[in-house]
């Protein structure tokens, strides 16, 4: 790089974080973008301090000290530490941080540096930052920490406070050597209560059953570092969120929470003591502003602390033990969020994220004073006025604008009150034009500096307003949004910035400038456009307005719409080859970023033009390296010779336009914060404005350019002679804005509806009115508030509706007219034959518009069918996925078996096929079995034919509790299996888990094979059912009953293979076909026509038709269809012109009618019977069915059992293998730990050595310092052997004599420092000779010299004494150092001890762990099936280390006693129960003789008040009753007799009647026999004879056979009226004669009942 000359911030603004610093008692620092800011409180002056990198990350300081320290933002980052007020660099602290630092922390008790470095290592790391040396580490300590705090009165301990951890640690120091011990502090639940600190090695959990404790490192089977991590206590609750610390003057922590909870820590040994509990409901009074302070930060005084609240408050808080007492109050505006004492502890200062600094100097005031008001927010651009005064204008992104002086001072502000996006100021009038998000552009007067006001505002988007320029002679203001229209506005005030017009470029705007050169009479605006979506090239377009100069004024600059007329406006285009994200127009050439390329290209300004349709391509002339971090915004100088670059990277460069290469750059802010949002030139391009973009800082730059006098005296006089050239303007214009009047909101709401227009000048204008300043301004038009082109559109649509009114009513008739007539041809159509009706598409006028709805349609239509059909491709996918994996993988499908009389169902077990492995698992384990049952069978033939008897001896249900399940009784059991007790090693239990899967594997195969026959089963029977019901259904019609049949069938469940398929009846909706589909469809169909039509004219069918009805056969004769033809006499004469043939006649009729009615009646009979019969067998056979499924579920629930029983078993045996494998893993465990603590232990016995010898040694360099120091006592009279013993002896008190300490103490009483008492080690050790020697100064002074002493003397005197003063100094500075190093050197060999016994421990509990393992595997469980009323119900948690085992003869003795005295007490109890049973059945015998006397006394009366005729009182007269019995009974006999022989006589005419019958039955059956033979052929005869009478004699056979009919008809519907006469008079004679009867007998009723 060429340095053409170097760039100076000349101040900046701006606040970056609310981290604020003394490093002075009256100076003050803070972070502003990449800078250090150094304000003085009293002064109010700032210097600054740029950072040496690309940003500045952590940051602290030191008042005590004058050192502040900070780290920069770089990959592998440094900390530098600097002096003030110098502010040169003391050191570079190179650490090993690869990212960034978190925290950085100084000690006030000596050169010592705290840091915290993020990811990866977060290492904790304190340096000695005078000799630039790490004295302590501490790797992955610090992760989640946000800050570092020294204790003030010892820097040997430091506390780190992380987002939900506090951790105090311990800087152990022995000579050079430092170690950092940490101590992590138990926060206090949600609640408040303490939280016990939980030992991470006794916490285990115990295992149900088996009563071994296991620990959850081990359970999770995780090794290492990584299982001592694990939570091994569960927290109760939520743990408190610290948020404020403070050391206080003991060396406790007081820390303060974001739940509102203050609490002390002691940092000795962690413990902690709760200061104030919101929750407590008996909160003093006066503590109860607390409860609603959220500690922000807390700082220690003398009186107490300092506790700032999010609610603005800041108390003083007096701690006494554990109470609590709130001193002060005070409250100011913002909410702080930093508080610091000065050095001196007589200023408190309060920072706030906003950007306000407050200082309270108690001595002074009790009030705070706001000493920086730096209002929050990022600067979103800045511009300078053109004026004469140097002023520059900013506004932030919350709408605050404000006024700077040249040198940082600011001079008003003006709360826009709206989200700004750009700001330029005019050249030609004192005011600023300000862009908005809600498309607003703001014009604002400057000439007040303390009090800018807002005098007009106009809406152009609706978009944020990007970019505003103004051309170099201000004639034109010009905007641009991301819509692609660019405005031009009159820039004068004197035309009330009246808008001209607007152009349209092809796509959204990147960047805009302008060029106006004085001696030519145009403005060129030059717009960077993006490539419209969906265009992929890659390329850029560039297009070049050019505006005449001169005012534009008349209709014929723009349109109607407002858009600026061609010959006013020349578009010229152009095209580059690359993306370019910015770009700048100068004189003949165009300066131009490319993020892509990184590069900085520069093109040669074409002389001819193009228009926008066929754009010329350019090329770079020329190409430099650019900003490594882009994209990039470009600036040209006033003067076109300085171009301005800045990007993300920070970097301010500039470049002169001649000779690109040559550059200077300036860090101005930071790149991790976004860098550079905006850079604007001076007038006199000397002095530049930059904007960060998160980092909230505008920093003022001056340009120093080396050699360049030329230069510099170039941009002067370019920008005197704009000056001058635009004075009588500025002169002209400004008067009219300052007597224009301020903008008020009806304003802005009164033009929402704009009246008129102004022609003359194309645009419209709005008026202003007055309002009161102080009262709030509106700057954001409504949401519903349209913009100027929106009003300028709607003015033309007005005026037009005004001029083409008459047209458009008369077009408006016309089409009411023509859409009546639609409407009555549409009526009409629909009233046609659907063969004459037209579509709805006919009657659509607008063929281009139907054709293209109909292509819309097609192409939604076939949209939705290609999203359709992905996804009932996406569901057939799944479909068969799931069919794969659940469906067809399943060797025994899932069914169930439902009864046919209730909710009953049984379901078998599905079943998957076994896998080769596990087929090869089982058989590899039986081959196991084999040979291990070989093996012992020789060697234990005597023991298991001793077993064998023993079984004997037991029932089957003994054999089932031996096995522990009831498999091996229903058969069902593998000879493999191992016997329970003999299950010693993991490799017999995991063979007997495979053993068990293959025996309830066979227990489930084996009852499906029982359920697939019972499935079948009811599968026949559902067919039988149905045959028997289509019997059922010819009877019913048969009998012409409507009756519902039952109809059984299979359910899903039962028949699951119907999920898989879909049936037509399911689809609802109507099938939608594809044009291929609808074309089968219908071929379907023709054929299907055809087909009818040719079987329809079958002369085959046609001939059996008419001979034979159709079938082949002869139907049987349906006898409740037949009726008998009454004869012709009937239908032809009355009754009374019959004759004696006649009556015969119809006396057969009648006859033959009973007849037909009585074989009617028995047939129907016959066929009840037989449904009957039909329903009453389905109902056995379901019936039966469903006691079968009961048996079947019965066997189920015992199945279940057996197969329940044996998962118990898996599960136990697979329970006692993991904790089998636990205990195992727990044993490595415990062996790596323990070898890890050997080693450690080696390296502590080591590390003590090596302590205890430095010990030693440092001992005898301190003994000997000792006596050398008892030397110079000794020597002391020796040494004034020439001085007389009188004076000798007086010079020895003096010799001994020492500065009074209680003296100076008393002295800092009044300071207010709380740590002014702070501990002596031995780093301080040159701080305490020096003041020690500083005092002694005081009795050096000849005033302490005793009379008559020669001064030669006393000089020697007051060396020899200076002499013995820095001996006893050195002697107490050893003795401190030996103090630290026998402290250092007891806390190894404790922690020596501690290991010691942490390694026996863990040996003990190693040993523990393995006789726990191997009892586990000595200490078999069996499972025993007990009988009923034997199983235990205790609880199964109980302590079983008390049971012991019982003989079976002695349970059984005990259970035959229990048996006998049971069945005492039963008897004893049914004895007592029949004496009560008998007692209660006597009562009722009473109750019921009770009931019977009252009976008897009833029917007593009711005989005395009975009427009997004369026969009942005969019978009641007669005495003798026995012969009037016997009388009865012989007439009985008699009758008896004669009815027999009458009944003799009967049987025998009747056999003779069936003999005869028979003969005529015989003879009737060769006459039908002969008939039958003979019938088709007179059938055929007859049909044909009837076939030609019809066809002859249609028309009289007609009307006779009608009139004939008729007249039947009428005869039988007055006999059926007759009939039904009679039968109603028959009823009625009926019931009179029963009641009648019932009137002659009123008492008979009641003598039967009684």
């Amino acid at each position: 790089m060429d340095a053409m000359g170097s760039l100076e911030v000349r101040w900046i603004q701006g606040f970056t974080n609310s981290t604020v610093h003394f490093v002075d008692n009256d100076t003050v620092c803070y972070t502003c973008g990449n800078h250090i800011c150094f304000l003085n409180l009293e002064t109010k002056s700032k210097s600054l301090l740029q950072g040496p990198g690309r940003g500045i990350g952590a940051f602290t300081a030191r008042g005590t000290c004058g050192i502040f320290a900070f780290s920069e933002q770089r990959l592998s980052p440094s900390i530098f530490v600097h002096v003030f007020p110098e502010l040169h660099m003391r050191n570079e602290l190179k650490g090993t941080a690869q990212l960034d630092y978190t925290s950085l922390a100084l000690s006030d008790c000596g050169p010592y540096l705290g840091c915290c470095s993020s990811l990866p290592d977060h290492t904790i790391t304190v340096w000695n930052w005078e000799t630039a040396e790490p004295i302590c580490t501490q790797p992955q300590a610090g992760k989640d920490v946000i800050s570092l705090v020294f204790n003030p009165m010892n820097w040997l301990q430091l506390c780190a406070l992380g987002t939900a951890t506090i951790t105090v640690w311990n800087i152990e120091k022995s000579a050079s050597l430092h170690v950092l011990k940490p101590g992590v502090v138990q926060l206090p639940t949600s609640d408040g209560s303490l939280a016990e600190r939980s030992v991470p090695t006794s916490y285990t959990v115990k295992t149900p059953h088996f009563g071994q404790n296991i620990l959850p490192s081990t359970i999770s089977r995780l090794k290492g570092n990584k299982a001592e991590n694990i939570v091994t206590k569960p927290i109760s609750g939520a743990r408190l969120t610290p948020t404020a610390i403070c050391w206080t003057a003991t060396s406790d922590l007081c820390v303060g929470c974001a739940e509102r909870y203050l609490f002390l820590v002691n940092t000795e040994n962690l413990s902690v003591s709760v200061l104030f509990n919101p929750t407590t409901p008996d909160v003093a009074s006066e503590l109860t502003d607390l409860r609603q302070c959220s500690f922000q930060d807390l700082t220690l005084n003398k009186n107490g602390v300092i506790a700032v609240g999010k609610d603005g408050t800041v108390h003083c808080i007096q701690i006494k033990g554990t109470q609590i007492d709130i001193t002060q109050t005070w409250q100011i505006e913002q909410t702080a969020m930093t508080a610091i004492y000065s050095p001196n502890y007589e200023t408190l200062l309060l920072s706030s994220k906003t950007g306000q600094i407050y200082v309270l100097n108690s001595a002074r005031s009790e009030k705070f004073v706001k000493v920086l008001d730096v209002l929050s927010g990022n600067f979103v651009a800045a511009a300078w006025s053109h004026a004469d005064k140097n002023v520059c204008v900013s506004v932030k992104d919350s709408g605050e604008l404000q006024l700077w002086t040249v040198d940082g001072v600011c001079l008003g502000s003006l709360t826009l009150q709206a989200e700004v996006t750009s700001v330029a100021c005019c050249p030609i009038a004192q005011y600023a034009a300000v862009g908005t998000t809600s498309g607003n552009i703001l014009f604002v007067d400057l000439n007040k500096e303390q009090e800018p006001r807002l005098v007009h505002q106009v809406q152009l988007y609706h978009s944020p307003v990007d970019y505003l320029v103004f051309d170099q002679e201000g004639h034109y203001l010009l905007t641009g949004a991301s819509d692609s229209h660019i405005y031009v506005i009159d820039a004068k005030p004197s035309k009330r910035f009246s808008i001209i017009g607007y152009t349209v470029v092809p796509g959204p705007i990147l960047s805009l400038s302008t060029q106006c050169l004085r001696d030519d009479e145009q403005v060129k605006v030059f717009a960077l456009c993006a490539r419209q979506e969906g265009n992929n090239h890659e390329s850029s377009l560039l297009t070049l307005l050019s505006l005449p100069a001169k005012d534009l004024t008349g209709p014929e600059c723009v349109d109607r719409h407002g858009c600026l007329s061609p010959h006013v406006l020349k578009v010229s285009s152009y095209e580059v080859p690359r993306p370019l994200e910015s770009c700048v127009l100068g004189v003949s050439k165009i300066f131009a970023y490319c993020h892509r390329k990184k590069t900085l290209q520069q093109f040669q300004f074409p002389q001819d033009t193009h228009g926008p349709s066929s754009p010329q391509v350019l090329q770079p002339e020329l190409e430099v390296k650019g900003h490594p971090l882009g994209p990039a915004s470009l600036a040209l100088s006033p003067h076109q010779l300085w171009l301005a670059s800045v990007g993300q990277d920070g970097l301010l460069c500039i470049r002169e336009t001649a000779s690109m290469d040559r550059y200077m750059e300036l860090q101005c802010h930071p790149c991790g914060l976004g860098g550079v949002r905006s850079v604007t030139f001076s007038a006199d391009g000397l002095t530049l404005l930059t904007t960060g973009c998160k980092d909230g800082s505008l920093v003022c730059t001056n340009l120093r350019i080396k050699g360049g006098e030329a230069g510099v005296k170039k941009a002067a006089l370019n920008s005197q002679a704009t000056a001058h050239f635009l004075k009588n303007i500025f002169d002209t214009e400004n008067p009219v804005l300052v007597d224009l009047p301020a903008w008020r909101q009806e304003s802005c709401l009164g033009s929402e509806k704009p009246k008129e227009s102004e022609v003359s000048s194309g645009a419209e204008t709005v008026d202003v009115s007055e309002q009161d300043e102080s009262s709030n301004i509106l700057l954001s038009a409504p949401p519903s508030h349209p913009t100027w082109l929106e009003g300028r559109r709607q003015a033309v649509m007005e005026e037009e509706n005004e001029k083409y009114s008459e047209k458009k009513e008369n077009l408006r008739k016309s089409m009411r007219e023509l859409r009546g007539t639609i409407q009555e041809m549409l009526s009409e159509n629909e009233t046609l034959p659907a063969n004459e009706r037209l579509g709805q598409k006919e009657f659509n006028l607008d063929l281009e518009d139907q054709k293209h709805q109909v292509a819309v349609v097609e192409q939604e239509v076939t949209r939705v069918r290609k999203e359709i059909e992905w996804e009932i491709l996406e569901k057939c996918y799944l479909r068969d996925v799931l069919k794969r994996v659940c469906w067809d993988s399943m060797k025994v499908k899932g069914r169930a078996i439902k009864a046919f009389h209730s909710e009953q169902e049984v379901k078998n077990y599905p079943l998957k096929e076994r896998t080769e492995k596990e087929v090869k698992e089982l058989r590899k384990v039986e081959n196991i079995r084999k040979i291990e049952m070989a093996a012992c069978t020789k060697s234990s033939n005597t023991t298991i034919l001793k077993e064998d008897e023993q079984r004997e001896e037991d029932n089957t249900a003994e054999k089932a509790a031996a096995s522990g399940s009831f498999s091996a009784q229903f058969g069902y059991s593998n000879p493999y299996i191992y016997d329970k007790f003999s299950l010693k090693t993991t490799e017999q239990r995991i063979n007997q888990i495979v053993l068990l899967q293959d025996v309830i594997y066979g227990i489930k195969m084996a009852f499906n094979a029982e359920f697939e026959g019972l499935h079948r089963q009811k599968v026949q029977e559902l067919n039988r059912v149905r045959e028997r019901n289509k019997l059922i259904s010819a009877i019913l019609l048969e009998l012409d009953i409507q009756q519902q049949l039952w109809e059984p069938g299979l359910s899903v469940s039962e028949w699951p293979e119907r999920l898989l398929t879909v049936d037509d009846t399911q689809i609802k909706s109507e099938k939608c076909l594809s044009p291929e589909q609808r074309k089968e469809e219908e071929r379907k169909k023709l054929e299907e026509q055809r087909r009818s039509a040719a079987k329809e004219d079958d002369c085959r069918d046609r001939a059996l038709d008419n001979m034979m009805d159709g079938a082949l056969e002869v139907k049987k004769e349906d006898i409740l269809r037949l009726e008998i033809p009454p004869p012709e006499v009937v239908l032809s004469k009355p009754e009374i012109q019959w004759t004696e043939e006649d009556k015969k006649v119809y006396k057969q009729y009648e006859k033959k009618t009973n007849d037909l009615s009585e074989r009617k009646e028995k047939y129907k009979k016959l066929m009840e019977t037989e449904m009957k019969r039909l329903q009453g067998t389905t109902r056995d056979a379901t019936k039966k069915f469903d006691e079968t499924l009961t048996k079947l579920f019965e066997k189920k629930i015992k199945f279940e059992m057996a197969v329940y029983q044996g998962k118990l078993q898996i599960a136990q045996l697979v329970c006692s293998v993991l904790l089998e494998e636990e205990m195992r893993n727990r044993e490595l465990e415990l062996m790596l730990k323990l070898e890890k603590l050997l080693a450690h232990k080696d390296e502590l016995e080591e590390e003590v050595k090596l302590r205890e010898e430095d010990v030693e040694l440092f001992h005898e360099t301190y003994d000997t310092v000792v006596a050398e120091d008892k030397i110079l006592d000794k020597e002391f009279r020796k040494e004034f052997c020439d001085v007389p013993g009188q004076i000798v002896d007086h010079l020895y008190k003096l010799f001994k004599r020492r500065p009074r300490v209680q003296k100076l103490r008393t002295q800092t009483d009044n300071n207010p420092n709380p740590f002014r008492d702070q501990r002596l080690c031995g780093s301080q050790a040159p701080d305490a000779l020096g003041k020690m020697l500083k005092a002694m100064e005081e009795l050096d002074a000849p005033e302490h010299k005793p009379e008559g002493l020669n001064p030669s003397i006393w000089e020697r005197f007051c060396l020899v004494r200076r002499t013995k003063t820095e001996s006893e100094q050195k002697v107490k500075v050893k003795a401190l150092a030996l103090a630290e190093m026998q402290a250092f050197l007891q806390k190894r060999r404790d922690e020596n001890e501690a290991a010691e016994q942490e390694i026996k421990n863990l040996s003990e509990e190693r040993e523990r762990v393995h006789k726990a393992k191997n009892q586990s595997l000595i200490d078999i469980m069996v499972q025993v099936v007990l009988k009923q009323g034997q199983v235990s119900t205790a609880d199964v948690t109980a302590d079983d280390s008390d049971f012991i085992l019982l003989h079976r003869s002695v349970v059984e003795e005990l259970n035959k006693t229990i048996r006998m005295l049971g069945e005492q007490k039963i008897a004893s109890m049914v004895e007592c129960k029949d004496f009560r049973k008998g007692t209660m059945q006597l009562e009722w015998e009473h109750k019921v003789i009770r009931a019977q006397i009252e009976d008897l006394n009833t029917k007593a009366r009711d005989i005395q008040t009975l009427r009997l005729s004369e026969e009942q009182r005969d019978y009641l007269n007669e005495t003798d009753r026995e012969g009037l019995a016997s009388k009865q009974v012989s007439n009985l006999a008699k009758t008896i007799d004669y009815q027999e022989m009458t009944h003799q006589y009967n049987v025998q005419k009747r056999m003779k009647e069936i003999e005869h019958l028979n003969k005529q039955a015989a003879k009737k059956a060769q006459k039908n026999t002969i008939l039958e033979q003979q019938h088709p052929e007179m059938q055929v005869t007859v049909a044909e004879r009837r076939q030609i009478h019809d066809s002859a004699d249609s028309e009289e056979s007609l009307a006779s056979t009608s009139e004939d009919s008729f007249r039947v008809i009428a005869q039988q519907r007055k006999l059926k009226d007759l009939a039904r006469g009679q039968v109603e008079d028959l009823v009625f004679l009926e019931s009179e004669l029963e009641r009648l009867r019932m009137r002659s007998f009123p008492a008979l009723d009641q003598l039967k009942h009684n």
